[in-house]
């Protein structure tokens, strides 16, 4: 069975760091693109981090630039958003996502969805 489990949201004040972790199973995530999408209350959902190692593309949303990283361990088979310099406009339930075969120059993945993380920075 396919599946992405996400885990390391949690209440953090500003300016603080978290680090979210997407462990995969029933696939090998060096074989696919990875990626983090998030969703506020109210608010669309957003694409904020993808890595296509097809192509070595690295993708980050305007408003996390210089303060998200991207990154896998394939020995694990899981991959990680850290996040620093929060702020309370990056609360929201952050999904990790991957998809075969696409390049983040494209899209960020969609078919596989994990069931999400919630991340509340205070102000």
């Amino acid at each position: 069975e396919v599946q992405l489990q996400a885990s390391g949201g949690g209440f953090v004040q500003t300016g603080g760091s978290l680090r979210l972790s997407c462990e995969a199973s029933g696939f090998n995530l060096e074989d696919y693109s990875i990626g983090w999408f998030r969703q506020a209350p109210g608010k669309e959902r957003e694409g904020v981090s993808c890595f296509s190692s097809s192509d070595g593309i690295i993708y980050y949303a305007n408003s996390v630039k210089g303060r998200f990283t991207i990154s896998s361990d394939n020995a694990k088979n899981t991959f990680y958003l850290q996040m620093n310099s929060l702020k309370p406009e990056d609360t929201a339930v952050y999904y990790c996502v991957a998809e075969r075969g696409v390049s983040c120059s494209v899209r960020l993945p969609l078919s596989y969805f994990g069931q999400g993380t919630l991340v509340t920075v205070s102000s």
